[in-house]
């Protein structure tokens, strides 16, 4: 009787060490899910690029940590081409190139989880904080007439006494106005809509379509006149690539795996 109740005892541990290994083998399967991705971004004001990691609260949320950098346009950016060389064009009328620098902190919650490695998981995510203008002068070679009727080139900023496309020859080398460069911090927002279709299951790969607004204490001077503007919104979509990070299959959570195709069993 004694033998039969120590194998009793000694099956349902077994039993239950087993139950308790599955859930836990679950449990790490959902949490230890961080990300890091990366995205090309395309707006209705410039391009981008971003860095995105994400930390899993629960089952359907998580924190987002994000960096962008990017450029900032005006609608009425138009590239013309040179009179004088061929081959050669700017834009008329242009101040200052500029670009930003932002990180934020955000959160993201997966609507739609998929059905399978062959579905979709549909997310809306936000994002917010502080984000650094750079803007730097743009010289133009311009046609300069002197007293005997002859003409020289001359560098300088866009001003009132260039009339017309014309009048400029080129642009200046890009290195040209480095010693002019400005910053102007700002906080920026952005929100949209998460479409990962990845068919890995450690492999990210996704769709993202949104707004966003960057807002500065004053207007950044892009365009000669007063078209300018202190808060940029504007629309984008992105195409976002990026790893599951898993602690406990570290050869996993390299980013040459990203691209890898999966390796028929």
């Amino acid at each position: 009787m004694k033998r039969l109740l120590i194998l009793a005892v000694i099956v349902l541990y077994g039993t239950f060490s087993l139950y308790a290994q599955g859930e836990l083998n679950e449990q790490q399967k959902v949490f230890f899910r961080n990300e890091k991705s990366f995205a090309i971004l395309l707006n209705t004001d410039g391009v981008g690029l971003s860095y995105r990691g994400a930390r899993r609260i629960d089952f359907r949320n998580k924190n987002l940590f994000e960096v962008d950098a990017g450029t900032l346009k005006l609608i009425k950016e138009y590239k013309q081409s040179s009179y004088w060389v061929q081959g050669s064009s700017f834009i008329f009328g242009k101040l200052n190139s500029t670009i930003f620098v932002r990180s934020g902190i955000g959160h993201q919650h997966e609507i739609f989880k998929k059905a399978d490695l062959g579905g979709i998981a549909v997310r809306y995510f936000y994002t917010a904080g502080p984000v650094l203008a750079i803007y730097k002068p743009i010289y133009y070679r311009v046609l300069h007439l002197l007293p005997n009727g002859d003409t020289e080139l001359i560098d300088k900023i866009f001003d009132s006494s260039i009339a017309s496309p014309q009048d400029i020859y080129s642009k200046a080398a890009f290195t040209k106005g480095f010693d002019g460069i400005k910053f102007l911090p700002g906080l920026y927002a952005k929100g949209g809509f998460n479409f990962e279709y990845s068919k890995e299951d450690k492999v990210i790969h996704a769709i993202e379509l949104g707004a966003q607004i960057n807002a500065f204490p004053k207007k950044i001077p892009i365009m000669y006149g007063s078209d300018n503007k202190a808060l940029f919104f504007s629309l984008f979509v992105s195409y976002r690539f990026g790893i599951i990070l898993d602690p406990l299959d570290p050869e996993s959570n390299k980013l040459s795996n990203i691209f890898r195709r999966k390796k028929s069993e």
